[in-house]
């Protein structure tokens, strides 16, 4: 990761009140979503904006950064069915997010590293919002 996604993660970390951070970290979906959309934000931030790509770069925005805020909206649902569709969407997303981070990183070759990284994070998200959604059901 770069400097500066590293700097976003220390002042998240240093915001909010976890003893053990870096285990609560795994299981805190708020924070890691959170911390996911600032990820992203400061990457795209810095990315080359060309005809072809900012239209990219603006997708990845929207379906990355409503991952977490579909995510919190499921924590405030009154019933098991909203919550379960709320989540439905959450892993949505995280699998569109997946699409255009993998289009930016055939076309942009120096920030690959970067991408993968999301990449992963964008895939185990997608799979923790399954297995929530399957124990469900």
């Amino acid at each position: 990761m770069t400097n500066q996604l590293q700097m976003a993660n220390k002042q998240i970390s240093n915001q909010t009140p976890i003893a053990n951070h870096k285990i609560q970290y795994k299981f805190n979906l708020e924070l890691r979503t959170t911390r996911f959309s600032i990820n992203i934000l400061t990457l795209c931030s810095k990315l080359p904006t060309s005809i072809t790509i900012k239209p990219l770069i603006d997708q990845l925005v929207r379906s990355a950064t409503s991952i977490g805020a579909n995510y919190r909206e499921a924590n405030g649902c009154d019933s098991k069915k909203d919550f379960k569709n709320k989540l439905s969407i959450c892993k949505k997303e995280a699998k569109e997010t997946m699409y255009w981070i993998e289009l930016l990183g055939q076309l942009l070759t120096k920030q690959q590293v970067e991408l993968r990284v999301l990449w992963k994070e964008s895939h185990e998200l997608s799979l923790i919002f399954a297995a929530i959604i399957r124990k469900l059901t």
